[in-house]
């Protein structure tokens, strides 16, 4: 016997008769008719909930555009292993940068300019690897130029002196 038989002490009333002999016939139409009308009342529902997500991520979904000669971060997550930077860990660069943009290779590539301490990697990327830059050109502080020691400590050097 059936598990379900086993458990219940009763057939099982599905609408297809699994359990008889001989030519299988659908059961009651009335009862085929309502399962397919319930499978479809779900999938309009379950169409509803995905067109409604749907609309709530295209409100924060901006295409991300930048001009030739705007200035950019490079995410630093690609080559952890291939260029060594100063921080390891969580205080590790996410972004460095500034760099210009030369030039727009296809739909969502640019090219940029790079330093020369970067020749090894080409300077094409994806608008997904790039963050527009909303500082200015003067504020930019090249790496080379501040050390940190072990303690995470850095020696200020005075520019200039004012009277």
């Amino acid at each position: 016997m059936p598990p379900y038989e086993m458990l219940y002490g009763r057939k099982c009333q599905t609408p297809i008769c699994w359990g008889q002999i001989g030519q299988r016939e659908i059961g009651i139409k009335e009862i085929v008719v309502a399962t397919i009308e319930k499978i479809d009342l779900i999938r309009t529902h379950l169409k509803a909930s995905q067109d409604r997500q749907k609309s709530y991520a295209d409100k924060r979904r901006q295409p991300i555009e930048f001009q030739v000669g705007d200035h950019v971060m490079l995410k630093v997550s690609l080559w952890k292993g291939v260029i060594p930077f100063q921080k390891r860990g969580k205080l590790s660069l996410r972004f460095i940068g500034p760099f210009k943009i030369i030039a727009q290779v296809g739909n969502v590539a640019y090219r940029l300019e790079l330093p020369d301490e970067l020749n090894k990697i080409h300077n094409t990327f994806r608008v997904s690897h790039l963050r527009k830059c909303l500082a200015d050109e003067i504020t930019y502080v090249p790496q080379n130029d501040i050390e940190v020691d072990d303690k995470l400590n850095y020696v200020e050097e005075p520019v200039a002196i004012l009277l």
